[in-house]
């Protein structure tokens, strides 16, 4: 076997993996948009406002509490305002998403998390 597949994926293949399949994605529904014009919209919905103010909350308590925090709450904000009410499945995508998150990066990849409330519970 060759010696750069003994070591397992590296962390630069994600992010170069990553940007591949948004770009296949991209192009995708670029020539499904030839097929199947969308409708112009004069004013974006109320939700499309939430998202990006949810990007804002996200990147701030990310920076100053803890990243799985603001996993936690973006995942829960823009789960609500895209149209889901069940508490349950709110709480569920909020413990489940950042578990998964973490659990790809940590132990997959191998990368440590950067110190905050929850990280430093579990490094110690």
């Amino acid at each position: 076997m060759p010696p750069i597949l003994n070591r397992g994926i590296q962390p630069a293949t994600f992010p170069k993996a990553l940007l591949i399949l948004i770009i296949a994605l991209t192009l995708l529904t670029y020539f499904i948009s030839l097929k199947n014009p969308w409708k112009n919209e004069k004013k974006l919905p109320n939700s499309f406002y939430i998202t990006l103010l949810s990007f804002v909350v996200f990147i701030t308590v990310s920076k100053f509490l803890d990243f799985f925090l603001g996993i936690a709450l973006l995942s829960i904000i823009v789960s609500y305002f895209w149209g889901e009410r069940r508490v349950a499945y709110l709480i569920i995508v909020s413990i489940i998403f950042p578990l998964i998150v973490f659990v790809f990066f940590e132990t997959i990849l191998g990368l440590r998390f950067p110190p905050g409330i929850i990280t430093n519970l579990y490094y110690g």
